[in-house]
């Protein structure tokens, strides 16, 4: 056995040597499903976002808008007194307002206590005016439940009609609702682990890995970033706002 200190580096070398990683079915420059794996069932950063706004589902109440549908409000959503979608194009009988987040005059101020924005901030190319618009049509005390992607491929779909332009990282995303919210108001939370970030990329869905796997934490392997922020109360303030009428379009 090798006692001085070289004599164990080099032994720790030729041992680092003789390993070898099984890539396996890895071992290939595509990935199993191009398509986050939503042809073969729930990927791995929709199991993250569906547990994230099921632990801030209170917050999901009263008069909310919801970017892109409504399925999350349904989900999701308790004592639900108005249920608006923002979109870029319209849809039949669909209560919604057609516009760009990034700049919507057409929405009064204080209308909403809660939008729920997933999987869409990155694709604006002005991130901070679309904050500083949620903001203004958020009701006092109401809250913005976001999600970005971290670690992830490139949304084909999304890219080759508005655009899919950034990632953020938990400290990304926390200073732009600080911007407007304020660090008291904002709260953030990330998921994902080497295993679930190496997973989505491939397209892997989750009924193949165990949610033991999935649900552990490393810092470094940020798959969905999460944002929780309030808009404040001020001192007399009214915490109803004017509503936004059903059908309205901008």
């Amino acid at each position: 056995m090798p006692h001085t200190p070289i004599q164990i580096v080099r032994a720790l070398r030729a041992a680092a040597r003789q390993r070898f990683v099984r890539f396996g079915s890895f071992r290939k420059v595509a990935p199993f499903n191009a398509n986050f794996g939503f042809d073969a069932g729930l990927p791995v950063d929709r199991y993250y976002l569906e547990a994230f706004l099921s632990s801030r589902a209170q917050f999901i109440t009263g008069r909310v808008l919801e970017v892109g549908g409504r399925d999350y409000t349904e989900s999701f959503g308790t004592k639900v007194t108005e249920s608006v979608i923002f979109s870029h194009e319209a849809a039949p009988g669909e209560a919604q307002i057609i516009g760009d987040l990034s700049d919507c005059p057409q929405v009064p101020d204080n209308s909403f206590d809660c939008i729920i924005l997933t999987q869409t901030l990155h694709c604006l190319p002005d991130m901070p005016a679309a904050l500083c618009e949620i903001y203004r049509i958020l009701a006092p005390g109401g809250v913005l439940l976001c999600t970005v992607p971290g670690i992830s491929q490139i949304s084909r779909w999304d890219m080759e009609r508005w655009g899919d332009r950034w990632r953020l990282t938990s400290l990304g995303l926390k200073e732009l609702l600080e911007a407007p919210f304020g660090s008291e108001g904002v709260e953030i939370q990330a998921y994902g682990n080497a295993l679930a970030a190496l997973s989505f990329i491939e397209g892997i869905p989750t009924h193949k890995l165990k949610a033991r796997e999935l649900d552990v934490r490393i810092d470094d392997f940020e798959v969905l970033v999460c944002g929780v922020a309030t808009k404040p109360r001020a001192a007399g303030e009214a915490t109803t706002g004017t509503g936004f009428a059903d059908g309205a379009e901008g």
